[in-house]
């Protein structure tokens, strides 16, 4: 198989752009984890009848889809404790596409957050979260991502421009990159 680099995009020169700035490209060992981690949570809150978690779970998303792991705990442990200590070798793919599907996980889980703490519909709070462990789940058991492949049917029809991410022109080249 033919391998494909992801070009690293130059970084940001203000301190808000850094802050504001999305890796690309994303380590998709690290991004698996994550995935993980959202489904533990969301598990946690459903079945311990928690709705107040479903607040750690939206700032999780909202903090990675602005900042990638900067201001997500999470993201912070997974990238700088557990991911180096495995032995693993890093798997980069592009970041554009990972950050789309961060901002999915941002709608899902601040929607379930007003269910269930604005109107008390903690079951329809519920039943979203369930989407969302559902998404989660591919991503880190079987390295599928929704919001990627969404992100490249968006591309394939011209919502996205071409120009966002040359990489997801071709979104199984990730995998042919491996």
């Amino acid at each position: 198989m033919a391998t494909t680099t992801t070009p690293r995009t130059p970084a940001p020169s203000t301190w808000a752009a850094r802050l504001f700035s999305f890796p690309n490209p994303v380590n998709e060992v690290s991004a698996r984890l994550v995935a993980g981690g959202v489904v533990l949570m969301a598990l946690a809150t459903i079945v311990l009848d928690q709705p107040w978690l479903i607040v750690v779970i939206a700032y999780g998303f909202v903090a990675r889809a602005l900042t990638g792991p900067k201001l997500s705990p999470l993201g912070q442990v997974v990238t700088r404790v557990i991911t180096p200590r495995l032995p693993v070798a890093p798997r980069l793919v592009a970041g554009p596409p990972k950050r789309f599907a961060q901002g999915i996980g941002v709608v899902f889980s601040v929607t379930a957050a007003v269910l269930a703490l604005g109107f008390g519909a903690q079951g329809a709070a519920d039943v979203v979260l369930g989407l969302l462990v559902v998404a989660a789940t591919l991503e880190s058991v079987f390295a599928y991502c929704l919001g990627c492949h969404l992100f490249a049917l968006l591309m394939r029809i011209g919502v996205i421009p071409a120009e966002v991410c040359e990489r997801c022109n071709d979104i199984w080249a990730t995998a042919e990159g491996a």
